[in-house]
């Protein structure tokens, strides 16, 4: 079996012993090869068959196509295919960092308004900070969708460059106080393409991979994304700050370099899978199964607590505590982060189900700290209180993703005990294919609790002048979450409960 073949033409490699990678060059430029893994051969499969069995051939964008790809295939994976799959997810990897850099740029602007000359009441601050949530997850499954369409390389170098537009236009809005309020929503509203990215990635990384190693890639494509709302909350403070005064425009204009460095090593380094096919169908499959939307709706507590937490830390540390540095922020989100392959690991090993219970009840313990913080204004009670949420949160989205595949095998072998071999492997593969849809609608659906968050703390503080309501609320939200949680996947005596998915 030949390793990975790139093709910078439309048409697939034949007859070749030896695979080459290379770019598409420019005009009249001398093509030299970049990786030349050691050609094995597979008994069954010949180098022109290999060649030729990733894809049909298709119109094209741009360069560094692979024909074929075979992860699965050890021989294929060791003699060369590990190191071009590495190569792109660490790229990929920096692509996403941005991506939720730039999503989450406005919960640290926002709380710097008042400083720039701006006078929004604290319910439009927090419509700043919903918006790009909410923009951010309806992105999410068109985003998906992409990769297949136009090839992972040629979709992360396009979906970086749009990193551009809210960049450019916060740096233009956040100089003229006199912006008015809708301006600068739609201008919030942007950043959400940011919310969109993590979705193309995990898509793109997910078919480069084979499934023993796809859990570990996927782990650490979606760590070091999150990690990105961390690294914008500890840079922009203090970059707006250098020199005299407050220069807000600063945290738009630092971005810039880094986007267009992504999109450099995206056209230089990445590749694109003539294999990597989307399938409606897994969509459709999905959506017909009522655990793609429990697992939504347990998502929406996990991860969409954690972005919704990361986008209005700063501004509930500032008016709670205003006379605490605002720079400390970017803890929340660094330690929810950090943990969230934690979770993965406790669940492998006890099961997701069980991890996911647990910190459904870590964050309501967590919610109640803050809460008595507030009562005794305790900016340590307080702080402490939500890096307790912030590691729950990041366990709870490492164990509901795990929970996926194990829940859709669990009801393929359920729905197929007693049939021959055959049909048990079908339906073990409609599962996968299920469960990767779904992977795609808890992704979209779990982000829109960094909407929901910051408008039940508007809500709250509107009725009450006080954020202690909306926190009793989300401590209810996560009891009742934990509970349908214990009823689907661990109650004793039902199936997902002795699987322990």
């Amino acid at each position: 079996m030949s390793g990975p073949n790139h093709d910078a033409s439309p048409e697939p490699l034949t007859g070749s012993s030896a695979a080459t990678v290379q770019d598409a060059p420019p005009a009249g430029a001398t093509v030299t090869p970049a990786v030349s893994p050691t050609t094995a051969t597979s008994p069954s499969t010949s180098p022109s068959a290999s060649a030729t069995a990733g894809a049909a051939p298709r119109a094209r964008l741009g360069g560094r196509w692979i024909d074929h790809w075979d992860p699965e295939d050890e021989t294929f994976w060791h003699d060369g295919g590990k190191r071009i799959a590495n190569r792109n997810l660490w790229i990929s990897i920096f692509a996403e960092f941005l991506g939720f850099a730039v999503w989450g740029l406005w919960s640290i602007v926002v709380p710097q308004l008042a400083d720039a000359g701006f006078a929004f009441t604290t319910d439009q601050l927090f419509w700043l900070i919903a918006a790009p949530s909410l923009v951010g997850a309806t992105l999410r499954i068109p985003y998906t969708f992409a990769v297949p369409l136009i090839g992972g390389r040629n979709w992360t170098i396009v979906s970086a460059l749009l990193l551009l537009v809210p960049t450019i236009a916060l740096a233009w809005a956040v100089q003229r106080p006199d912006t008015s309020f809708g301006v600068m929503l739609l201008v919030a509203a942007l950043a959400g393409f940011g919310g969109g990215n993590f979705a193309s990635s995990m898509a793109n990384i997910s078919f480069f991979y084979p499934e023993r190693e796809k859990g570990r890639a996927l782990g650490l494509n979606a760590a070091g994304g999150n990690l990105g709302s961390a690294a914008v909350q500890l840079a922009v403070p203090i970059v707006i700050t250098v020199g005299a005064g407050v220069s807000l425009e600063r945290a738009g204009l630092m971005m810039i370099p880094f986007i267009l460095l992504a999109a450099f090593l995206a056209w230089r380094c990445m590749d694109n899978l003539a294999s990597a096919k989307s399938d409606p169908r897994s969509f459709g499959a999905a959506t017909r199964e009522k655990h793609t939307w429990v697992i939504s709706f347990l998502y929406i507590g996990t991860f969409g607590s954690f972005i919704g937490y990361a986008g209005v830390f700063p501004l509930l540390l500032k008016g709670q505590f205003p006379e605490m540095a605002l720079s400390i922020a970017f803890m929340g989100a660094l330690v929810g982060s950090v943990t969230r392959p934690l979770g993965g690991i406790l669940a492998d090993r006890v099961g997701g189900a069980r991890v996911t219970i647990v910190a459904y009840a870590a964050m309501a313990l967590g919610a109640v700290g803050a809460i008595a913080a507030l009562g005794s204004h305790s900016f340590w009670l307080f702080f402490g209180s939500f890096l307790w949420l912030f590691v729950a949160t990041g366990v709870g989205n490492g164990s509901v993703y795990r929970m996926i595949p194990a829940v859709f095998q669990v009801s393929a072998g359920r729905a197929t005990a007693g049939q021959d071999d055959a049909a048990v492997a079908a339906a073990r593969t409609a599962a996968r294919k299920a469960a990767a849809g779904c992977l795609g609608i808890a992704g979209s659906v779990g982000a829109f609790g960094g909407f929901l968050i910051p408008r039940g703390f508007a809500a709250s503080t509107s009725a009450t002048g006080s954020i202690v309501p909306a926190l009793w609320t989300f401590i209810g939200v996560y009891a009742v979450m934990a509970v349908v949680c214990w009823a689907v996947y661990s109650r004793r005596g039902s199936v997902m409960g002795a699987a322990k998915v």
